[in-house]
């Protein structure tokens, strides 16, 4: 023992967590009502700012105006609540919000862009023409997320997971958003800086200064009144004025037009826009969107479980989240059940927050997903050579082969991919533009193949951490934290 014994434990590495300490509320427990209408009102808030994003990106492409995307967001926010409550409560059981996936833009571009569509030339038919494609391809597409997630093929897939093939595919589920952070933060600075800095300071420093951790948990909702109030001013003083139109776009608080565009009550329905059609290379591509989603939905899944302080998921609670996706994305497909939703004015008025300050909120929501994959580092032996290659080249190429993918796509108009048949070129682009399911393919290959055969490659990848996961019954927490309600795991076991 060296000189000092008494100073030998600050040496001593962090011990190895399988649950996250800390945590205030898990998913065992939970916050007052009044309490938890807040901060579900906060994951709203967050909700919608993707789901605007996604709607004022695609609806003009389609032809659509201002009522058009006003509808849009409410039809959308209304199933993203259904999907959410279904996931919740039937599906992994983890605390997720399911909404809007970028994944899906680039075969909805197709459809918007393809010349079958140029032939319509009233803007609102040709945005019912093109949501009716869109529509049939999620509906086809939905049914292939049904198959893998509750026949089980994504639970044999997950039970190969380990701990060091889920540190790319957690990470780069945050980290691939970054065009999302402060590049559309910084399209009105004068409202995205402070929300971002009031944020930092509500979230981390208050809290400290307060020693209470509690008084970070409306952090979001607090930064967005008060950067959203100061918008309000700078726009009814006339500070955007004169500004160039992208400007105003961005920092306006009036400027997206669907407050006067939104009825005060909006009741979705199946079909609202006409019966879906349906176009085999639409299909294809909207299946291969929906593979990403399942990637990027399983690294979510992953990074909930950990923040949650609850154990790995096993890999059949996986499986069962992406067969109840599969029902979420037919939902979507049919866009809306029967009843009505009174979130029109009211959704209408939130939707015009500035995007620049949910871009704020971005930069530091997608940290923390990025951060819970760098936590399975700790269950990985970092002085393997293996290990670090693995890592590093994993992530490397995660976040270079997308950027090439969409640098390509912006410059030329088309993917690197440009053959005869647009859905072969759609499907390759809709993959390899995804860093989480770019880095996850690469890592769980390697993985899976590199020196396979020498006894340490099970202890250096962590499997043996995560071994009592594999199976449903083998840890009697997995029971605690992921059972079914109502006593269903009866009548649907998992295994």
């Amino acid at each position: 023992m060296a000189a000092g014994g008494g100073k030998v434990d600050e040496f001593q590495p962090h011990p190895v967590k399988d649950q996250l300490p800390g945590v205030d509320y898990c998913l065992t427990s939970s916050p007052s009502w009044p309490e938890g209408i807040l901060l579900g009102f906060q994951h709203y808030l967050v909700m919608l700012g993707t789901i605007v994003i996604v709607s004022t990106i695609l609806v003009p492409l389609m032809g659509g105006g201002n009522v058009e995307k006003a509808e849009m967001i409410q039809t959308l926010l209304f199933v993203a609540a259904i999907n959410t409550l279904l996931q919740t409560w039937f599906g992994t059981r983890l605390p997720v919000v399911v909404g809007a996936s970028y994944s899906f833009l680039i075969p909805a571009f197709s459809v918007a862009f393809s010349s079958r569509m140029s032939i319509f030339l009233d803007p609102h038919q040709r945005f019912k023409q093109s949501v009716r494609a869109i529509q049939g391809a999620l509906i086809i597409a939905s049914l292939f997320q049904i198959i893998v997630g509750f026949f089980g093929f994504w639970r044999i897939f997950a039970r190969f997971l380990s701990p060091l093939s889920a540190v790319p595919l957690v990470t780069l589920t945050g980290l691939g958003l970054f065009a999302f952070g402060f590049p559309r933060l910084a399209d009105c600075v004068e409202l995205g800086i402070p929300a971002l800095v009031i944020l930092v300071i509500l979230s981390q420093y208050i809290p400290q200064k307060l020693k209470s951790r509690g008084a970070d948990r409306f952090a979001i909702i607090v930064s967005i009144g008060i950067v959203w109030a100061f918008a309000e001013i700078l726009t009814a003083a006339g500070a955007y004025n004169k500004r160039s139109p992208k400007t105003q776009l961005s920092c306006r608080t009036d400027r997206s037009g669907l407050i006067s565009a939104a009825p005060w009550i909006r009741v979705p329905y199946p079909f609202q826009w006409g019966r879906p059609s349906f176009n085999a290379g639409d299909t294809f591509a909207m299946v291969a969107a929906s593979l990403v989603a399942i990637v990027e939905s399983t690294g979510t899944f992953i990074a909930a479980s950990r923040f949650g302080s609850a154990t790995p998921v096993p890999p059949s609670v996986l499986s069962r989240g992406v067969g109840w996706l599969g029902v979420g994305t037919l939902l979507d497909g049919f866009f809306g059940t029967v009843c009505a939703y009174l979130s029109g004015k009211f959704g209408a008025v939130l939707a015009s927050i500035p995007l620049p300050i949910i871009a704020a909120l971005y930069c530091v929501l997608f940290a923390y997903v990025a951060s819970a994959g760098l936590g399975f580092l700790q269950f990985c032996n970092l002085n393997s050579y293996r290990s670090m290659f693995i890592i590093g080249f994993s992530l490397f190429m995660g976040l270079s082969v997308p950027q090439y993918f969409n640098e390509h796509m912006l410059l030329s108009g088309h993917g690197p991919v440009h053959t005869g048949s647009t859905a072969f070129n759609n499907i390759v682009q809709v993959i390899f533009s995804s860093p989480a399911t770019v880095a996850f393919i690469v890592a769980y290959l390697l993985d899976s193949t590199l020196s396979r055969g020498h006894s340490f490659t099970h202890r250096d990848s962590g499997r043996h951490w995560w071994e009592k996961f594999r199976n449903f019954n083998q840890d009697t927490r997995s029971e605690e934290f992921y059972s079914l309600p109502l006593n269903l795991n009866r009548f649907f076991p998992s295994l």
